[in-house]
């Protein structure tokens, strides 16, 4: 089994903690984690409502349904009976006990205000993505560490290249990895996406159209590193904006999608606050679009912005392990200064970084990185323009183009 990098994380939760939530998407490996984990270092009863007997009693009352059970309960995909939240807030209100529940959930619940807060101040929520590509390789590194550190020191050891590619049409969910074919690949993927938004959507909303989804995320797909314009997505989907913007919380709760904010400090440059649109998985975003070698080099804004969106969710997966308290975002102005990533750390410092698809680097991919140290002065830390290269190349005291494999 490939060691996850998260598990230090869970342990530390589950040793102060009563309730922890593991989501993330489905079949990014949660069953597979907490299985492990309660059959070694945190015995608990494992449980999931994916069990039709299991959720039949559950559903029916949930509360004498949980206090049946005297040990630690591992419970796999919570989300599709809502109630049990409240049911498990009870319960820890009685007995306030570290490690009692390991909860699973194939929705962002963070999304869902009801079931969050239910069980605020009680509830610690880890995310587990689908396999990073340091995951894959096993490799300790974390590039997310190493950048903020405050001696950083360049660096031109190069990792593991192999055919960035297929990396990114492969994407990160387990199941792949055992898939060489591409036609294969597609069947899963066809089949994924049927999937959850037959069954983990209509758990979470009553839809009368779910004909309408399938559509949508193929338009999200097309549209993946670009800003979040529900005006033109509307139009394109033939969807009132009401709809649209509800279909679209809905897909990212499920972790199709990933809606990226944009960085909103007190610059003097006035900064649009628009997010950006990001697919799930890079393999699902390749699938979604028909992305193959032929259409790379026909049309290479297709290819920038997957690679974008690659790169972007290895970061977000790093972020998930890391040892600082990172978020991310996208930085851009009225006068048409952008920024990929805004990386910032908890005390407010900040690293760029620049996404560029091309073999190639020179300085001039470097001129929106010196505008954004220029407005955020001391804040910021460093710049990086990573490209499909194979060298590390400084370009400044603190600015480097990387390769993408310096990721893993």
């Amino acid at each position: 089994m490939i060691n996850r990098k998260i598990t230090p994380k869970l342990l530390d939760a589950l040793s102060d903690s009563p309730v922890v939530l593991l989501h993330g998407a489905r079949q990014s490996g949660k069953s597979t984690l907490i299985k492990s984990l309660t059959e070694t270092s945190s015995p608990a009863k494992y449980l999931t409502f994916d069990d039709p007997v299991i959720f039949s009693a559950a559903k029916s009352n949930p509360i004498e349904f949980l206090e049946a059970y005297e040990e630690n309960l591992a419970v796999d995909e919570v989300q599709r009976i809502p109630e049990i939240f409240l049911a498990i807030k009870n319960i820890v209100d009685k007995k306030r006990k570290p490690g009692k529940f390991i909860l699973t959930g194939s929705s962002n619940v963070l999304l869902l205000p009801k079931i969050s807060e239910s069980l605020a101040g009680r509830i610690e929520i880890l995310t587990l993505y689908p396999f990073s590509q340091s995951e894959i390789e096993s490799t300790e590194k974390n590039f997310i560490d190493k950048i903020f550190q405050k001696d950083f020191k360049f660096s031109n050891q190069i990792g593991k290249k192999n055919d960035l590619f297929k990396r990114i049409t492969t994407g990160g969910y387990p199941e792949m990895l055992s898939r060489k074919e591409i036609e294969r690949q597609n069947a899963w993927f066809k089949s994924y996406i049927t999937t959850i938004l037959q069954r983990d959507v209509r758990d979470l909303a009553n839809i009368e159209k779910l004909s309408d989804l399938p559509k949508l995320l193929k338009i999200f797909a097309s549209r993946a590193g670009t800003l979040l314009n529900f005006a033109e997505l509307s139009r394109s989907a033939s969807l009132p904006q009401t709809t649209l913007r509800r279909y679209s919380t809905l897909l990212e709760a499920v972790f199709l999608s990933v809606s990226l904010p944009a960085y909103s400090g007190n610059l003097s440059k006035r900064l649009i606050k628009t997010p950006k649109l990001y697919l799930g998985d890079s393999g699902l975003l390749a699938h979604l679009i028909s992305l193959d070698k032929a259409k790379i080099y026909a049309d290479p804004l297709i290819w920038g912005r997957t690679f974008e969106n690659f790169i972007l969710l290895e970061l977000i997966k790093s972020v998930s392990w890391s040892k600082h308290n990172i978020s991310i975002y996208h930085f851009r102005t009225s006068s048409g200064h952008e920024v990929d990533f805004i990386l910032e750390r908890s005390d407010g410092s900040l690293v760029g970084i620049e996404v560029k698809a091309s073999s190639q680097v020179n300085s001039k991919m470097f001129d929106l990185l010196k505008v954004l140290a220029e407005e955020t002065g001391r804040k910021f830390l460093r710049g990086f323009v990573i490209y499909t290269g194979n060298e590390p190349v400084p370009f400044a005291k603190n600015l480097f183009a990387l390769p993408a494999s310096v990721l893993w």
